[in-house]
């Protein structure tokens, strides 16, 4: 791991992450969680106050990068639900199998090297009847705004390890997900970075 994705990288992501647009999102996407949580990628802890007392019983907050971790670390003791911090990547989760009411992911699933890994892990560690609810910016259905997400797809991992072109209406069906509620649109912002996919799956079988 270099000096970059080491020291710059988790900065840049701490301070993209504070968008006003992505900050009227969260309350909504956040707020569906009920049960025992599971959060991938809690960056620098920014969907915490947004957790549910009453609706949610503990918040598994997931964050492979230590400096975003300690950021976490700050909001959590400041937390309405009890939060336990996990230094670990979506691709091999510390926890056991059925133990997960919800995961939530909030532009965090483009940032996962091996992708469909995480998602058998989420799937692994989901309750029966549990759900995967997300927020995430992806590949966009028109052609002109694709064919720019893929020529600045290996710009955006270096600079923010981002892969802005992921279908994840498709990934996450060749992943073993249905979808309960799935709404696609762009938000304010560059049409290469604000196609968003935004709803709720649960394993197919």
């Amino acid at each position: 791991m270099g000096f970059w994705s080491r020291h710059v990288q988790p900065r840049l992501i701490a301070g993209g992450m504070r968008n006003p647009v992505m900050a009227a999102e969260r309350p909504g996407v956040v707020g569906r969680a009920s049960g025992v949580v599971l959060e991938l990628g809690t960056g620098s802890g920014l969907n915490l106050p947004h957790y549910r007392p009453g609706m949610v019983e503990r918040v598994f907050g997931l964050e492979p990068d230590a400096w975003l971790r300690e950021k976490t670390a700050a909001v959590a003791a400041e937390a309405p639900v009890p939060v336990e911090l996990l230094a670990a990547g979506a691709e091999s989760i510390p926890l056991p199998g059925a133990s997960v009411d919800t995961v939530v992911s909030t532009w965090t699933l483009c940032s996962i090297p091996d992708l469909p890994a995480a998602l058998a892990e989420v799937r692994r560690v989901l309750r029966p009847g549990g759900r995967l609810v997300f927020l995430e910016h992806g590949r966009a259905p028109d052609p002109g705004v694709a064919r720019w997400q893929d020529r600045l797809e290996p710009v955006f991992i270096t600079l923010a390890g981002c892969r802005p072109n992921r279908a994840f209406d498709r990934d996450l069906t060749a992943a073993g997900f249905r979808f309960d509620r799935l709404e696609t649109a762009y938000l304010q912002g560059p049409r290469f970075l604000s196609f968003h996919y935004r709803g709720e799956a649960v394993p197919a079988r």
